[in-house]
């Protein structure tokens, strides 16, 4: 007799949450100045066209019924009828797909939020915090969440998801100011938090922190943390192939949260190792 419980395994397997990126944002760089916290971050988002390969085993199925699939006989990919999505991430490249997104949320009275990664993670954190500012605000008794809260409660979620195997796949930063103190945090998906006077996700991490270890200090001012600010992010522009030429750079002071229209960069392109990146790699042509 046949095993009816192997050849459902091919048909149903174990429900699992998406555990791969597909429309992502990269670096977001916080810095705090005289006044407040500045954050900045470009509105790319890319899609992994890797990540979106079907997969059935075709001659166990019977073919794969998804229009324009194009698989023949004995690929091995899922979705629809005994199909489902797998990453083979890198397979066809990275497509920048959406430009005009925003990663830059106000929350609250205090607070100001950055996210890299996944978008659709970044919405879903965004509906808990929209519940956490309404609860608070119910209690109608004069106080509201604070920078330090905000960051305590994401820290916990990002933790908690971790713990779950079913992350959010962000890295955040979270600045604010309240009762004079400023504040500036940053959270990834796995609930590793720090504070610091400046902070980075991403490619940032590793290209702008050293230039803010170098230029930023405590008594910065607006229009020199903005240019401090616009040149790590050239600098990511240059160096991170995710980054875009469209940016938007957020400001919260004591009251006052303002986000930039998106506009960009003077950039240029005509240094000798952008033209002819190999002349001096060993074995280049």
């Amino acid at each position: 007799m046949e095993d009816t419980n192997s050849k459902n395994s091919l048909l149903v397997d174990d429900i699992q949450r998406t555990q791969y990126p597909y429309v992502t944002g990269t670096s977001v760089i916080g810095i705090k100045y005289k006044d407040g916290i500045l954050i900045a971050a470009d509105m790319g988002g890319w899609r992994s066209a890797g990540q979106m390969v079907w997969w059935c085993v075709l001659m166990k199925l019977g073919g794969c019924d998804v229009v324009g699939c194009g698989l023949v006989e004995g690929d091995v990919v899922g979705g629809g009828n005994g199909c489902g999505v797998v990453a083979l991430v890198g397979s066809y490249g990275s497509t920048l797909r959406y430009k005009s997104v925003e990663r830059l949320k106000a929350i609250g009275k205090h607070s100001l939020l950055g996210a890299s990664g996944e978008i659709s993670d970044f919405q879903e954190l965004l509906r808990y915090l929209d519940d956490l500012t309404l609860q608070d605000n119910m209690w109608d008794d004069g106080n509201s969440l604070g920078p330090k809260e905000v960051h305590s409660y994401l820290t916990r979620v990002m933790y908690n998801r971790r713990n779950k195997f079913n992350p959010l796949w962000n890295s955040l930063v979270l600045g604010g100011v309240k009762n004079g103190e400023k504040y500036l945090g940053t959270v990834n998906m796995i609930g590793v938090h720090y504070q610091d006077n400046h902070v980075a996700t991403g490619f940032g991490n590793h290209l702008a922190v050293p230039i803010l270890r170098d230029e930023w200090k405590e008594d910065l001012s607006f229009e020199d943390g903005v240019r401090l600010l616009e040149k790590c992010m050239r600098v990511l522009l240059y160096r991170d192939r995710s980054a875009v030429n469209k940016l938007q750079i957020a400001k919260i002071t004591e009251g006052d949260v303002s986000i930039s229209p998106p506009y960009s960069l003077k950039t240029f392109w005509d240094f000798e190792a952008f033209k002819n990146p190999t002349a001096s790699a060993e074995g280049s042509w």
